[in-house]
C-alpha cells in the first residue's frame, strides 16, 4: 500500500473543512496510508513588502523540505504546474506507484511555496489557473486523490 504525506502549511480551523477532510481521509485508508504533515505558517504584517514575504516563504520552505521523505516521489501544488485532467492524474499515481511507495504532496502558506520547495518537486501539479485558500486545497486534493485511487479501482464514485 502506497503511503502518502500531505505536507501543508496552516492548521484547519473551519469545522466544515476538518469534516470534509476526514471524511476523505476515511475513504482513502481502503487505498493508501495517508499523513497529514502540517507545518506552522508565517504570519505577516498587514501589506507585507515583496521581501517580507519572500523570507516567509523561505521559512516555511526549510521547514517543509524537513518534513519531505527522501525516498518519496515529490509534487509541489503550485499555480504554474501541470494541470491534468482527473483521468491524467489518476494515471499519473499509478505511474508513480510503479516507481516509488510514498509520495509527498506540498501545499503552501498563503503566499505560495518557496523556489527550493518547487526545484524538490518531481512534478509541479496546479489544479487550475484559480487562486483556492491552502486551507480549502487540502480537502480539494485529499478529493482528487480519492477520485484517482476510484478511476484505478473502476469504482463507481467517478462517472
Amino acid at each position: 500500500m502506497i503511503k502518502i504525506n500531505i505536507i501543508a502549511v496552516g492548521k484547519l480551523k473551519e469545522k466544515y473543512l476538518t469534516d470534509a477532510l476526514k471524511e476523505y481521509l476515511k475513504r482513502l485508508t481502503a487505498f493508501a496510508k495517508v499523513e497529514i504533515i502540517e507545518i506552522n505558517e508565517y504570519k505577516a504584517k498587514d501589506n507585507p513588502s515583496l521581501g517580507e514575504i519572500e523570507i516567509i516563504k523561505e521559512k516555511e520552505g526549510e521547514a517543509i523540505l524537513s518534513k519531505i521523505s527522501k525516498s518519496a516521489y515529490v509534487i509541489p501544488m503550485c499555480i504554474e504546474g501541470t494541470q491534468l485532467s482527473s483521468e491524467e492524474f489518476s494515471k499519473k499515481i499509478e505511474g508513480i506507484m510503479q516507481i516509488s511507495g510514498e509520495i509527498d504532496f506540498i501545499i503552501g502558506g498563503s503566499f505560495g511555496l518557496s523556489e527550493k520547495v518547487k526545484q524538490r518537486g518531481n512534478l509541479k501539479l496546479s489544479f487550475g489557473k484559480i487562486t483556492l485558500p491552502h486551507q480549502l486545497m487540502r480537502v480539494v486534493l485529499c478529493e482528487q486523490i480519492y477520485r484517482a485511487f476510484s478511476i484505478i479501482n473502476n469504482s463507481k464514485y467517478h462517472k
